[in-house]
């Protein structure tokens, strides 16, 4: 089974222009998504999507792979289903390019023991709150799941809702999925429905079509990068764990 990894980094954003570039102990934030997913053994190579020259040569300095890809895409999603159809994988794994926190371990969770290769697969990963405050915060997405891993639904809100009592761990999305390209071209060829539109969430392209979608809970630790401001919160993180290791 051929499987790439894919880091969407976009370079246009209004609330973070060049987040990817954003300065992490010394590196861009992108080289760290990169460096951890170079580390997954399973990945037969490891791919830069972006928008902008600039995070390309940049990227192409530290002797990464780059791909040019649309300034139209909505999505990270989308922007995969892009390099989907110009480099052949069985398997495409996106490690989102705000996560830099996220190790190799953790990433190979979302792939699948037994996978049909012209089948539909997707999957995604989660992981436990660990502080109460994050489960209110609307910048946090919230996952419900059935028994089988399957998603239910996905929320800022804090669901499932404790009426009936307290016993249950909230579960946050974690920024790493697989795509079998049967999946990829579905959603691309799937309009937004009304509830992908409201939760702004493209995980509901599936959801509202019944389409299967795995979340894992990988029970691992991540700092999504939003703001300027989440910087610091991974930089503590990594002085903490020693992480700063890595680059030296």
């Amino acid at each position: 089974m051929r499987i790439v990894g894919v880091i969407p980094a976009r370079g246009g954003s209004a609330r973070f222009y060049n987040k990817p570039l954003a300065n992490i102990l010394g590196k861009p934030m992108v080289w760290w998504v990169y460096t951890h997913s170079k580390q997954v053994d399973c990945f037969d190579e490891v791919y830069i999507a972006t928008d902008s020259e600039e995070i390309k040569s940049v990227c192409e300095s530290f002797g990464a792979k780059v791909i040019m890809t649309s300034s139209e895409h909505d999505t990270a999603t989308e922007r995969l289903f892009e390099v989907s159809q110009s480099i052949d994988a069985d398997l495409y794994v996106m490690v989102n390019g705000d996560e830099p926190v996220i190790e190799a371990k953790d990433i190979v969770k979302c792939i699948p023991a037994n996978l049909n290769k012209e089948g539909f697969y997707v999957s995604n990963l989660m992981t436990n709150f660990s502080d109460p405050v994050e489960v209110v915060d609307t910048s946090n997405l919230k996952i419900v799941t059935n028994k089988d891993g399957i998603c239910l639904f996905i929320s800022r809100s804090p669901i499932p809702f404790p009426k009936g009592g307290m016993n249950y761990t909230y579960q946050k999305f974690v920024g790493v999925g697989a795509f079998t390209k049967k999946a990829l071209q579905y959603y691309h060829e799937t309009p937004r429905g009304p509830i992908e539109k409201i939760e702004e969430n493209d995980s509901f392209r599936f959801i509202e079509n019944r389409k299967d979608i795995y979340y894992i809970n990988a029970l691992c630790e991540t700092i999504s990068v939003d703001t300027p401001k989440d910087i610091e919160k991974v930089e503590e993180y990594m002085m903490k764990n020693r992480k700063i290791a890595v680059i030296q």
